[in-house]
């Protein structure tokens, strides 16, 4: 088949672009910067259905892998600012391909939409503008792909591995505070987590069978505890973690949520409510049964001056 990965350069669409190769498709990729391994260079935020067609003509399927930055403080209301970076441009990108005649897609979303669903009494759309808009783009890719286009949703969590100089963007502030000679303390609570290598395959997986629905993604379930002990070994500072006090994490994130509402400025993930979310165990369940060790010591190992 001939596949089109838009962030084909991106830490999991290279997995992905690599994946999809070695299984004997062929690839072109999308991006908005010019660099080694991208065939088109669009930015797919600003362009139009028209502008999308004939790049996805002729193609059978699409992965659409951009991301944002859902931590950055942006003036109030922040959210048609993600609106446009994560919902708008999945529409028109979707509905192009299905124009196109493309028969089969997948969408690398979050892993709070997999949450929202178990959890509605969390509110999570109602207290957090990202996921408002992970859900938002969720529905908005079916509607726009209509029937005859199968789209997966893969919902994911933390993603740990590299691709050439590509980390997750998490990684660096992790790292540094690991190698650092500060204590290490964090809530109680924690996350699912999965390899870059673990998506490409779900997603070339979901590509060649065009089976569409909501796929968790996951390696591993870890406490923060766990997962900061991983990386404090990863990068040969192992130490004690220890865990802050539940009331201490509430207290400092609305805080710290009140003072961006004084300064009239929002986040993507909302700190008055992000305690509810680091508190909790957000996991996913089944597990891939891949081991999670690999990707992290590709993440973390290596030494700050090979990065």
């Amino acid at each position: 088949m001939r596949i089109l990965v838009v962030g084909g350069t991106g830490l999991i669409g290279t997995h992905v672009v690599d994946l999809l190769r070695e299984r004997g498709h062929a690839v072109a990729t999308v991006a908005r910067t010019a660099r080694t391994g991208v065939d088109h260079v669009l930015d797919v935020e600003t362009a139009s259905v028209e502008d999308l067609r004939p790049l996805l003509t002729g193609h059978d399927g699409v992965v659409y892998g951009t991301r944002v930055d859902e931590q950055r403080v942006l003036p109030a209301p922040i959210h048609p600012v993600l609106r446009s970076e994560l919902v708008d441009p999945v529409a028109r990108m979707f509905t192009a391909a299905r124009h196109a005649g493309l028969t089969r897609g997948v969408l690398l979303g979050s892993y709070y939409t997999y949450h929202d669903r178990l959890r509605p009494e969390w509110r999570l759309g109602e207290r957090h503008a990202y996921i408002r808009c992970r859900l938002e783009q969720a529905r908005q890719v079916r509607t726009a792909a209509g029937t005859d286009l199968p789209v997966t949703v893969l919902e994911l969590p933390f993603v740990f591995g590299r691709a050439g100089d590509r980390l997750p963007n998490w990684a660096g502030p992790l790292d540094r505070w690991a190698r650092s000679a500060a204590p290490l303390l964090v809530p109680v609570g924690g996350t699912a987590a999965a390899s870059a290598g673990s998506v490409a395959v779900a997603a070339v997986d979901a590509i060649e069978g065009a089976y569409g629905g909501d796929v968790p993604v996951a390696d591993a379930n870890l406490t923060w505890v766990e997962m900061l002990g991983r990386i404090a070994e990863a990068v040969g500072r192992p130490r004690p973690v220890r865990r802050l006090p539940a009331g201490a994490v509430r207290v400092a994130l609305r805080a710290g949520g009140a003072l961006q509402a004084l300064a009239r400025r929002e986040s993507g993930l909302n700190p008055a409510h992000l305690a509810d979310l680091l508190l909790d165990e957000l996991f996913i369940e089944p597990l891939t049964g891949r081991s999670l060790e690999p990707s992290l010591q590709e993440t973390f190992g290596a030494s700050p001056a090979g990065r």
